[in-house]
């Protein structure tokens, strides 16, 4: 398992067991510790499958194991998980940041009007990067969604207009 290597191979087709025991061997290859806030926010996320957990989330999941764990000791974490490349965050919308696991590599579509969140693959975009990397020079990586509309709603709301969240 190679998270940082971005593709888009679906780790969710592990056990959550051997999920989990591949991400802690990945941080012990590349000479992370493996503490207690490591490993349970990884339980979490793993727990957690294709939902997206807010840090509020993952603080409630990881005190509930180990109430001894400190609030900026899992903020703490969650930064040195993301440097390495074993977890990633997301702005949907105007929400806070939501976390999951990097080793699927995703991007996020979400309905402005419903919410939905639709996950497609990170090639879905890669003519794009590829496009705004020759004319600009400029390497994407999105922490950002893009919004528009999902099918159900585009097909129901009248176009244009901005309805429920607008």
């Amino acid at each position: 398992m190679t998270p940082a290597a971005g593709g888009d191979a679906r780790a969710g087709d592990e056990r959550p067991d051997e999920r989990l025991a591949g991400l802690i061997a990945e941080l012990r290859s590349r000479g992370a510790r493996v503490t207690t806030a490591r490993r349970s926010l990884l339980a979490a996320l793993v727990e957690a499958q294709d939902h997206h957990l807010t840090a509020a989330d993952l603080t409630a999941a990881v005190q509930r194991a180990h109430p001894e764990v400190h609030l900026s000791t899992i903020y703490r974490s969650l930064d040195s998980l993301e440097e390495l490349g074993i977890v990633d965050h997301v702005h949907l919308g105007h929400g806070r940041a939501v976390y999951h696991l990097a080793d699927e590599a995703h991007q996020h579509l979400v309905c402005e009007l419903c919410g939905t969140v639709i996950e497609v693959p990170r090639q879905t975009f890669a003519h794009l990067a590829r496009s705004v990397r020759q004319a600009y020079g400029f390497s994407v990586r999105s922490h950002f969604a893009v919004v528009g509309r999902c099918a159900a709603c585009s097909a129901a709301a009248p176009a244009g207009g901005r309805t429920a969240r607008g």
